[in-house]
């Protein structure tokens, strides 16, 4: 089994490509050992030593190192052999009846701004969550109020210090040119 990896704009994030579907839906995302628990792939990722946080996307996986752990050539040996050691035993990545990051979160908004939320929801599937995904992360819509856009970063997005560029210079410039009524982006 050969796992490519990339760098991601988070220099704290590697990204992993196992060269198959690793969630054929959805997302998962563990921040600690405790929310590893529903996984057992990253369950295994966690035992490395230095592993603060996973994010499973459609064909990849993001490990997240903590900061003053030992750098990415003496962590990534052991991130590969848990992925690789995972993938030959045929488990499932997710324990059975593992809810999946985007149902475990309610969403609001005034049912007036109805319209404009599916406008919203729609540009994020098709303008900005493909190209998150390249690099390692995603991004979720999570509410919206009083010209507000709040949305959700994981996986290498989660704490990566471009970011609010990302934020404020890519997606809420793209969500004022359809729709004049977004004032502004903000991460939850």
């Amino acid at each position: 089994m050969f796992i490519q990896t990339e760098a991601t704009p988070n220099p704290a994030t590697l990204k992993f490509l196992p060269g198959r579907v690793v969630l054929p839906e959805g997302t998962f995302e563990a921040r600690d050992a405790a929310g590893a628990e529903r996984s057992p792939l990253a369950t295994a990722l966690f035992a490395v030593p230095g592993v603060s946080g996973v994010y499973f996307g459609h064909d990849f996986i993001s490990v997240t190192k903590a900061d003053g752990v030992n750098e990415w050539p003496q962590v990534k040996p052991a991130v590969l052999g848990a992925i690789m050691d995972h993938f030959q035993s045929g488990r499932p990545v997710l324990a059975e009846g593992t809810a999946l990051a985007e149902d475990e979160t309610e969403e609001f908004y005034d049912e007036a701004d109805h319209d404009t939320v599916v406008t919203i929801k729609d540009l994020l599937e098709t303008r900005v969550r493909p190209a998150v995904a390249g690099d390692g992360g995603d991004i979720t819509f999570r509410g919206y109020r009083d010209g507000i856009v709040y949305l959700e970063m994981k996986g290498a997005c989660s704490g990566c210090p471009s970011s609010t560029a990302t934020l404020r210079q890519g997606v809420q410039n793209l969500f004022r040119h359809f729709l004049p009524s977004v004032r502004e982006v903000q991460a939850i």
